[in-house]
């Protein structure tokens, strides 16, 4: 008895491949609605399978149910259940735990009796029954009433409907082949061509008609089809046709005698080669197989995203090339079998003697990868060779393969391949043809293939996928939705596991699962549904380290920061540099680790949460303490040994307790490099200390890195790691750390223009030291409060408590803390017009810094005096000091230094009457100071910016900055508000 024989039996049909319904006897039962039709559908398709009323409920109504959507259902489910009991059948429809199921039998649903019968005709082809494969699918194709679900308007029937209509005219093209290899060429003009009006640029159909055709005499008819979907392919796609539409083109053209007739109907299949090697279809065996186009592709999702640039390189047309291999690989997640699959859909019917497809399993959960004998047999068995034909040894099923290659046109996708030694035995030796592999682990070993190395998916295609899953719900919330997105990583896994949680749970916003994303202990569970999940994923390419790569990826796991490089993974694992440097790229070519730049590795952001989550489950408290504590000391050793280097005078100043710094490259663009490189990392693991259990590595870390965060204009980072010393300070009663962080704080806060905080600090720094004694902390409290009071106008209290400075500095024999504070004197007598006084303190700690080697101090220096030159009216000799100043400041790339200059540049071009010149120094300026957050130095390039416009005659732009500069000198509480204000209103309103 036939399947379709069992479905009679039982008395009830149903059917999807057109109209939704239920049909006992052959006729239709009637009483079924449209919202009944949509449910019945839904559960028609998934067969077998409970599906809960939440998921029922999306799949209909999608984002916007009603909120009768419940009752709905159910109502829908009972008069189901009211149709099929009077024939007899009300038990197939039944209520679950978690919702609802329909069991079938064989042959009562006409999409499986479908599928049942592609695949006998597929088996009937294999075994060399080519008029029974043609009658299979002929009875598949028979049970197609219409468009498939027609008259069933639900939210999941457009991509559903799309997917069916693929099967059926994948089976059309199948049973084409099948009727052209019979010589059958008349009987499927008609159909081919109907096809083809409907599908016009799907090539493997317009080559079938145009094959057709040419065999029945109809040579132009076959080229006019031919220039017909060139045309189509061009106008709609914008591509040309593939390698084998031209080949097949151009044969018709010439009238190649191998395409010409085939043998008469029945007479079985045939070569279709036109230069068949000898021993073809013999493969070592002395007997002829006859090559027949077969496809084992796996399913192609219908809501594939992006991927555009990609798939432009796979589908680009290779004249020249027979045989091309893409390797293909990345992190778990990424989308790389998605690809690979799609892909391999798109070029199907440039490949007209098959596309295969085997899993090698090599990170498949419970599974062992495939041997490549196994692999073998499944591709050889897959081009029809019989299983008593298929060599029992490695070496003989390779050779096989090859052979049967060599005369094919064959796509071939090996996907999750372990590595070289897996595949080695699977390519081709001369053949045409593509081949797809792709792997975690990045592939080497194979000369002339082309390697594709996918990354997460770019904001753009990753809204474009979850908008097409979640549906209209999404373009109400952009916001949340990139916030989802963000924590996702853009992982296409992580993003469809996120959007259909969200698709089956209508009542939930995107923000509300945004809200729950952000959870970190919660992720793991939001991102898994059924039987896929991001930690599952992640575990299985964990698995396949090996154990010293393990421990290395959750050692890293541990790291606070965004990034890292050889040493510091080699203090954090405990191991020596080379050793940690050869498991950093094993784990990058395994796609655990990501490399932005050369010699530094980075995770993605969900392997990170895994890597620490793995390190919590598997290590314990005493190791990761361990390695953390080691990464610290690292660090911080590391960096003091770079100040040093830079900042060869500000030690004193660091806690005598902070480590003794590591020898250091005597280049100090070697040190500024490593700073450069390191700065989030030492900002991250510092926070990271204050917030656990390593308070001293966080102070200690915060008081070495000052000078070089506040020399670089980092201020954002310097008042971060200063209040964070100065809260865990307090916390632990140390005096001393309290009074050097209020010193660093107030410092900072000076140079920003949070001139009360400044004051504040540095009050409070002054008394703490004082009890403690720290009285070099105590000098630069005093510096801070004398350039506070210069600042504001004060005069005579900033002369007070820089003197003050001045002669703790020389008491504690501090010469560059003297120099500074001579400098600062200097400032304070220029601000009185006391030029002279001011050049000389200027002079003389120009001469200091250049004593001590001190570069960022002499270009201090050369700073005041090229200023103070300019007020003099010397200024060709205030030039040549700044721009002296400016070369010490670009190499040490000091930005407020810079900006200072810049301004004092502009200010000299005005007043030497080249305000175009002004105008280029000022803008300069005003960009340095804005990327380092110096309000002073903004203020400063207003002013000059409206000055040398109005000089320009540009009275609008000129109004417009100098309001600019009397909003942040009135912010500030300067004495420049005042003069400021004047020449606002000296330029009038616009």
């Amino acid at each position: 008895m036939t399947d379709g024989q069992r479905g009679e039996a039982s008395g009830v049909r149903f059917g999807v491949l057109g109209p939704v319904e239920v049909l006992a006897a052959g006729r239709g039962l009637p009483g079924l609605a449209p919202r009944h039709r949509a449910v019945l559908g839904y559960l028609l398709l998934h067969a077998g399978t409970v599906v809960s009323p939440e998921r029922l409920i999306g799949a209909v109504w999608g984002d916007e149910p009603p909120d009768t959507a419940r009752a709905q259902v159910h109502a829908a489910v009972a008069a189901v259940r009211r149709i099929l009991r009077p024939a007899g059948a009300g038990g197939a429809l039944a209520s679950r735990a978690g919702g609802y199921v329909i069991a079938l039998e064989p042959g009562q649903l006409d999409l499986a009796e479908f599928t049942s019968q592609v695949a006998a005709a597929a088996e009937e082809a294999g075994a060399g029954n080519a008029p029974g494969a043609a009658h299979r699918i002929r009875a598949a194709l028979d049970l197609w009433r219409g468009e498939p679900l027609a008259g069933v308007t639900a939210g999941y029937v457009a991509a559903t409907r799309a997917r069916l209509a693929e099967h059926q005219v994948s089976a059309i093209e199948r049973l084409a082949e099948i009727e052209l290899s019979l010589g059958r060429h008349d009987a499927v003009i008609g159909e081919l061509a109907e096809q083809v009006a409907a599908h016009p640029v799907r090539e493997r159909l317009v080559g079938q008609l145009m094959l057709a055709l040419h065999r029945a005499g109809r040579q132009p008819d076959a080229l006019s089809a031919a220039r017909a979907y060139r045309a189509a392919l061009a106008e709609q796609q914008g591509l040309d046709p593939g390698r084998s539409f031209a080949a097949l083109e151009q044969a018709i053209l010439r009238d190649d005698p191998h395409l010409g007739q085939r043998p008469a109907p029945d007479a079985g299949p045939a070569v279709t080669r036109s230069q068949e090697p000898p021993g073809a279809g013999q493969a070592g065996t002395g007997e002829h197989r006859p090559q027949r186009p077969v496809n084992f592709l796996p399913y192609d999702i219908a809501d594939f995203t992006g991927r555009e640039a990609e798939l432009g390189q796979f589908t680009r047309p290779e004249p020249d090339a027979e045989q091309v291999i893409w390797l293909i690989d990345g992190m778990a997640g990424v989308g790389k079998t998605a690809l690979a699959v799609h892909a391999a859909h798109l070029l199907a019917s440039r490949f007209p003697d098959g596309q295969l497809f085997v899993d090698l399993q090599a990170h498949s959960s419970g599974l062992e990868a495939a041997e490549p004998g196994a692999a073998l047999e499944i591709l050889l068995r897959q081009l029809g060779v019989p299983g008593e034909l298929v060599p029992d040894n490695v070496t003989e099923r390779a050779a096989q393969w090859r052979a049967e290659l060599s005369r094919r046109s064959t796509l071939v996708v090996l996907d999750n391949a372990a590595g070289t030694d897996q595949l080695r035995a699977l390519l081709p030796g001369a053949s045409r043809g593509v081949f797809l592999i792709t792997s975690r682990q990045r592939l080497t070993g194979f000369d002339g293939a082309r390697v594709l190395s996918l990354d997460v998916l770019p904001a753009e295609d990753s809204i474009s996928l979850f908008t097409s899953i979640v549906g209209e719900r999404a373009g109400t919330e952009p916001i949340a939705v990139l916030d989802v997105l963000h924590m996702c990583g853009f992982l296409p896994l992580a993003v469809r596991i996120a959007a259909a949680r969200l698709q089956h749970r209508p009542r939930w916003t995107v923000a509300y699962l945004a809200s729950r994303l952000r959870d970190q202990r919660r992720r793991p569970a939001e991102l898994s549904a059924q039987d896929r999940s991001v930690a599952a994923a992640f575990t299985v390419s964990y698995e396949h380290l090996d154990p010293v790569e393990r421990r290395m990826f959750r050692m890293l796991g541990l790291h606070p920061g965004t990034d890292i490089e050889a040493t510091a993974a080699a203090a954090l694992a405990a191991v020596p540099v080379q050793q940690a440097e050869g498991l950093l790229e094993n784990l990058l070519d395994a796609h655990v680790l990501q490399q932005r730049e050369p010699g530094r590795y980075t995770f993605h952001d969900l392997l990170r949460e895994h890597a620490r989550n793995t390190a919590s489950a598997q290590e314990s408290e005493a190791e990761r303490r361990g390695a953390v504590t080691r990464l610290l000391d690292f660090y911080l050793r590391t960096a003091a040994a770079a100040v040093d280097l830079l900042y060869p005078d500000d030690g004193r100043y660091r806690p005598p307790d902070a480590g003794s710094p590591d020898s250091a490259s005597p280049d100090p663009a070697d040190a500024v490099g490593w700073l450069e490189a390191e700065r989030a990392n030492l900002v991250a693991a510092a926070a990271h200390a204050t917030g656990h259990d390593w308070p001293a590595h966080g102070s200690h870390l915060a008081a070495v890195l000052r000078p070089y965060l506040d020399g670089r204009g980092y201020y954002a980072d310097g008042l971060a790691l200063h209040a964070q010393a100065l809260s865990v300070s307090r916390r632990r009663g140390d005096k001393v750390g309290q009074g050097r962080a209020l010193v660093d704080l107030g410092w900072v806060c000076w140079l920003v223009g949070r001139y009360r905080e400044a004051g504040g600090h540095s009050r409070e720094a002054l008394r703490i030291c004082a009890e403690t004694g720290d009285r070099s902390n105590q000098a630069r409290a005093e510096n801070t409060l004398g350039n506070l009071y210069r600042q504001q106008g004060d005069q005579d209290k900033a002369h007070e408590h820089l003197l003050r400075a001045l002669g703790l500095c020389r008491e504690l024999g501090n010469r560059a803390g003297e120099a500074y504070a001579l400098s600062n004197l200097g400032l304070v007598y220029e601000r009185r017009l006391d030029h002279a006084r001011a050049i000389g303190h200027y002079r003389q700690a120009l001469d200091l810094h250049r004593e001590l080697g001190n570069r960022g101090g002499e270009a201090d220096a050369l700073t005041n005096l090229g200023r103070t030159f300019h007020e003099l009216g010397q200024h060709q000799r205030a030039r040549g000091d700044l721009g002296r100043a400016l070369g010490l400041y670009r190499e040490l790339r000091h930005g407020r230094g810079e900006a200072d200059v810049r301004n004092g540049l502009g200010e000299t071009a005005t007043s030497m009457g080249d305000p175009a010149l002004a105008v280029a120094d000022h803008e300069a300026a005003l960009t340095l100071a804005r990327e380092i957050g110096s309000l002073p130095e903004q203020a400063r390039a207003h002013a000059g910016l409206a000055r040398a416009h109005r000089d320009l005659g540009r009275a609008g732009a000129a109004y417009e900055q100098a309001g600019l500069a009397l909003a942040l000198y009135a912010a500030l509480g300067g004495p420049e508000a005042a003069e400021t204000r004047d020449l606002l209103a000296s330029l009038g309103p616009t």
